[in-house]
């Protein structure tokens, strides 16, 4: 007979697994939704769809796994504090995928045509920025690291920059104008990407 307390921490762990598992599709694709943005390539965007979908078959599982424990187990400290950060961030972490899917979506609208330089290379840095963020959101949540939450919130400063930077290039008056407020929307899914990474990390703090 499995000890309640062994069955217990094995639950914990798979709840866990899930959760990286999240997290690694959103800092897996996000760089490849940037690609399919700047390129046009809709076979990406495909494979990105396909991945949404497991996701949103993931995301309640883990969320009736940590209500369950923590119904069955009335779990008290560092146990109840683990399954509440899990039960706030899951629904971060599936929105968040939900922005990568929309920056992806610009393949299908052969954006990378109209584009100017300097808007390319904008997309760019807030692609490869917001890559760099959630990748460190995973390991601080993994390694539980506290101090990523300040590291973090000075990177999401230098996502704010190059948004203002981005949304001056659009307002230029370079690319039409229905172009230009695509690639607005495409901006605030990368600032509110940054957002959510931040969000997180302070969720380790907690």
């Amino acid at each position: 007979m499995v000890e309640p307390r062994a069955e217990f921490e094995r639950q914990l762990d798979a709840i866990e697994a899930k959760v990286i598992e999240l997290f690694a599709m959103v800092a897996e694709d996000l760089p490849k939704a940037t690609q399919a943005l700047l390129t046009g390539d809709a076979e990406v965007l495909a494979v990105l769809i396909e991945r949404e979908r497991a996701i949103d078959a993931l995301y309640p599982e883990i969320e009736e796994l940590a209500n369950r424990e923590i119904v069955l187990q009335a779990p008290v400290a560092v146990d109840l504090r683990f399954l509440l950060s899990v039960l706030r961030i899951v629904p971060e972490l599936e929105r968040s995928h939900d922005l990568v899917i929309s920056i992806a979506t610009g393949a299908n609208h052969s954006l990378n045509n109209e584009l100017s330089t300097r808007t390319v290379r904008l997309v760019g840095r807030m692609g490869d920025l917001a890559t760099a963020m959630w990748r460190q959101a995973a390991d601080s949540w993994y390694q539980r690291d506290r101090s990523a939450a300040v590291s973090l919130g000075e990177r999401d400063e230098e996502m704010d920059e190059l948004h203002s930077s981005l949304m001056a290039e659009l307002a230029s008056g370079k690319m039409a104008v229905p172009v230009a407020m695509e690639m607005a929307l495409v901006a605030r899914d990368y600032e509110r990407l940054g957002a959510h990474a931040v969000n997180i990390a302070r969720r380790v703090i907690y």
